[in-house]
């Protein structure tokens, strides 16, 4: 993943490097490199030709069906119940199923819960899209399915944005598994200006009492945005910290 692919945010070079570095310091994390996801795990979530589009690019086809595999493990462990980040690119909640943009080329979140449905692991989830911009792709793919919830939660600043989600966590029925479009856009310092480091240990925390009391302990997050390189890391590790419970 820290191979650049483009020079968009997204995938330039010096993302990952900080997340990477500050994470590798933590006693309790493990980096697990996946498998490339292949055609017929990412065709459950695309059409055939918006596949054979992406491979057009040989370097961009390998990194994509890469953080598709990544979003495919990342699943496959949360359904044990342990809390899994992937930090994949390129990001994915853009890529609807025959089309993408904003970064995106394959919806990660679409062919990683469709896998784990495929399967028999699960048949229910609720997506909580914390990114800066509507995670499109994921309302194309999954949106017209009841057994799917995603909420993109709304509110400017820390208070009114967590109790946004939290409203909607508290609402949603029992499901088999909780997912984030986890998106660091948000931070005050990144595009958005809206959310500090704190806030993103507070939706971590949020995601893992969900998990605790309506899915069994199933929780995973895949990174989407967010690109003040320099910052990127501290605030992953908030996240993963609240979405362990520390």
């Amino acid at each position: 993943m820290l191979q650049t692919y483009d020079s968009t945010p997204a995938g330039a070079s010096g993302r990952l490097e900080s997340v990477v570095e500050i994470l590798s310091k933590q006693p309790d994390y493990e980096f697990i490199e996946p498998n490339p996801a292949i055609d017929e795990q990412v065709l459950r979530a695309h059409t055939s030709a918006l596949v054979d589009g992406v491979k057009r690019n040989s370097h961009l086809a390998k990194m994509s069906f890469l953080a598709a595999g990544g979003a495919i493990l990342a699943g496959e462990l949360a359904v044990k119940g342990e809390p899994i980040f992937a930090l994949i690119r390129p990001p994915g909640h853009h890529a609807s199923k025959d089309s993408h943009w904003g970064f995106c080329y394959f919806n990660n979140i679409a062919v990683s819960l469709l896998h784990l449905r495929f399967l028999g692991l699960i048949n229910s989830a609720f997506i909580l899209d914390f990114d800066l911009h509507e995670g499109d792709g994921n309302i194309n793919i999954l949106g017209g399915d009841k057994n799917f919830i995603i909420y993109n939660p709304d509110g400017k600043g820390d208070k009114s944005y967590l109790a946004d989600a939290k409203r909607a966590l508290d609402d949603s029925p029992d499901v088999d598994i909780i997912v984030a479009s986890a998106g660091f856009d948000q931070y005050i310092d990144d595009w958005g200006s809206n959310l500090s480091t704190s806030a993103f240990h507070e939706l971590g925390k949020l995601m893992n009492n969900f998990a605790g009391e309506r899915c069994e302990g199933r929780r995973y997050a895949l990174l989407e945005g967010g690109y003040n390189f320099k910052d990127l890391g501290k605030n992953i590790l908030a996240f993963c910290e609240g979405l362990r419970g520390a």
